[in-house]
């Protein structure tokens, strides 16, 4: 039976609460788990140290039996030093990115911009 570390929701409408669950991968997201090692709780601010809160102990057993967590419940054991590998996902491309023939336009453009401002720099220190 393949175990994941992931969040199951609670709480009430636009008032989230999560529960750090061991589930079976095949079991719902909120439906049947295997035993709660922890809560998260997202309305709390972000320096708070209830905002996330594990059972240390039993999450290192779990990912010593093999238990992989999700992308995020993997965030914040990374944060509490309980788990140390790099993350599954690969990060998109920064929008930004542009075709060769474009960025080496655009380093052109930089460059002369540049080039003027420092001129205009020079002309207004004499």
């Amino acid at each position: 039976m393949a175990v994941h570390l992931r969040l199951a929701r609670g709480g009430s409408k636009k008032r989230p609460f999560y529960r750090l669950v061991a589930a079976d991968v095949r079991a719902p997201r909120d439906g049947a788990f295997i035993e709660k090692l922890g809560i998260y709780n997202p309305m709390l601010p972000k320096d708070s140290a209830d905002r996330f809160v594990v059972d240390a102990d039993r999450v290192r057993y779990w990912i010593g039996t093999g238990a992989k967590p999700t992308e995020a419940v993997a965030r914040y054991l990374r944060a509490q030093g309980l788990w140390n590998e790099a993350p599954r996902y690969i990060a998109k491309p920064k929008s930004g990115n542009l075709p060769p023939r474009a960025q080496a336009r655009k380093n052109a453009e930089d460059a002369a911009r540049a080039a003027a401002e420092a001129e205009a720099a020079t002309a207004a220190a004499e």
